[in-house]
């Protein structure tokens, strides 16, 4: 069996991903957490886009040595964990599959508007942020009211929606806790599926204990109009 090596950040999300993947198919795997404001060498050389995550997949014992390699890309590195893992995390009908793609991508949209919200300069600029996420979970509490039943994204198992959204909703925690900013009330499904990913023993994981206070110094440092409201 391939050894296989995720290079991570404290606070990266789409490293969260891969993490709660590997997780939830029991693939023994080792972390290995960088500064991404000092990146060391061996990563330069082996990361094509100077990002994380990588999976860096060496060959097992008598194993051909050339299946090995570095993987980059969160939506990469599961594709391939599908592949070559047991524990599929994607429905099996294509049609199905593909929309868990494209929900994959909203997550990733929705992490692009959590990054306009919390790097806004004024007001004005903070509010329509607001109002982009705001519209965003709107558009997730209408999709999650088609669903049969279950607690998460497709139903009753757990998939790469699902893993994809874990590390989004971390953010709003800390939004709550610090500024009292609570985007996301009124919205009684995506609460519920919100508690279920924070109960997860994967999404739990995915993260170090100290993480929530790794996110607040991070956005105080950003001196926006978020980290104003926030308590330092």
């Amino acid at each position: 069996m391939p050894k296989l090596t995720l290079v991570s950040h404290h606070l990266c999300p789409y490293v969260q991903r891969a993490a709660i993947a590997l997780v939830e198919k029991g693939v023994p795997f080792e972390r290995v957490t960088i500064d991404l404001a000092n990146k060391p060498d061996w990563f330069v050389a082996i990361s094509p886009l100077g990002k994380v995550p990588l999976l860096q997949v060496e060959a097992g014992d008598g194993e051909d040595a050339s299946n090995a390699g570095t993987i980059f890309e969160s939506a990469v590195i599961l594709e391939y964990l599908e592949e070559t893992q047991v524990g599929p995390l994607h429905p099996t009908d294509p049609l199905a599959r593909a929309r868990a793609r494209s929900w994959i991508e909203f997550a990733s949209a929705m992490l692009n508007g959590i990054a306009r919200l919390y790097v806004a300069p004024d007001h004005s600029t903070f509010d329509s942020a607001a109002a982009g996420l705001n519209g965003m979970a709107d558009q997730v509490e209408a999709e999650l009211d088609g669903r049969s039943t279950g607690h998460w994204f497709g139903g009753s198992t757990f998939g790469l929606v699902d893993a994809a959204f874990g590390p989004v909703f971390r953010y709003f925690d800390t939004f709550e806790a610090e500024a009292s900013l609570r985007l996301l009330d009124g919205r009684p499904l995506l609460a519920a599926w919100r508690l279920a990913l924070a109960e997860r023993p994967s999404v739990r994981s995915a993260v170090s204990p100290d993480y929530p206070e790794r996110l607040k110094q991070f956005l105080l440092a950003r001196h926006s109009f978020l980290s104003r409201q926030m308590v330092a």
